[in-house]
């Protein structure tokens, strides 16, 4: 668990994990889970914004609210690099994590029309 946190927030992780990491970037829930680390460094420093920041507690959740968005947006339009980037530090050549992705989608769009073929000639 420890170890995910890490890499949530950015860590590199050992070598003999590149796999999971290109895993984690290749599989059908790829942005998904994008966006569950990216939720991690926020609620580690919403928590402490939240309890120790002087001042009215709207304030403080209102201020936490524009950042949360702030950062999706960062998230979501930086989504392919930071993703590539992740897949980088684990070994793999620059593109590799988007090259398998379209190698899977077209292995389904052709399963897809195979099957659409055989129930509708």
């Amino acid at each position: 668990m420890l170890r995910w946190v890490w890499y949530a927030c950015g860590g590199r992780l050992p070598a003999r994990y590149a796999d999971w990491v290109l895993h984690d970037a290749t599989c059908s829930t790829w942005v998904v889970r994008h966006l569950a680390r990216t939720v991690v460094p926020l609620v580690i420093v919403s928590v402490p914004i939240v309890l120790l920041v002087p001042g009215p507690l709207w304030v403080r959740l209102c201020g936490l609210l524009l950042g949360w968005l702030v950062s999706a947006q960062f998230a979501i339009f930086l989504l392919h690099d930071a993703v590539d980037h992740r897949v980088r530090r684990a070994g793999y050549p620059p593109g590799y994590a988007q090259a398998v992705r379209d190698v899977t989608a077209r292995a389904e769009r052709e399963a897809r029309r195979a099957a659409y073929r055989r129930r509708y000639g």
